[in-house]
């Protein structure tokens, strides 16, 4: 599947309604961030389960300021609506996969109790 555009107006939408997201944070003036859309757009077509998306941040500075963006490229990834993933930094090919592989096997019912975990201990302090 090739890689979608996300906005203010669809990102909502396609966490809600997609069990797996990857996004790519970019710009059109970034370097690296031309040079890893190749790479990003080929795991696109090899993974059909999980969507792609890609934030001009230029376009959409309201979606950048809310994930903190301070570095491009950055990827982020949802699985099952919560947020798994964010890192800064143009991945290679096969690092790329490996992260895709390692959302995919992730266990969402020992990471959503590791969240109420976690918010659990939060409010008792």
């Amino acid at each position: 599947m090739p890689t979608i555009n996300l906005t203010k107006d669809n990102f909502e939408s396609t966490i809600q309604n997609n069990p797996i997201v990857l996004i790519d944070f970019w710009a059109e003036w970034c370097g690296p961030c031309k040079s890893f859309a190749p790479t990003f757009e080929a795991a696109s077509e090899q993974h059909s389960d999980v969507v792609f998306g890609k934030i001009d941040t230029e376009s959409e500075p309201d979606l950048a300021a809310y994930f903190s963006i301070r570095s491009i490229p950055t990827l982020i990834a949802f699985r099952e609506q919560i947020f798994v993933f964010g890192q800064p930094g143009a991945l290679p090919p096969q690092n790329l996969e490996e992260l895709i592989t390692a959302i995919k096997g992730l266990d969402m019912n020992e990471v959503r109790k590791q969240l109420a975990e976690a918010e659990s201990s939060n409010e008792q302090e």
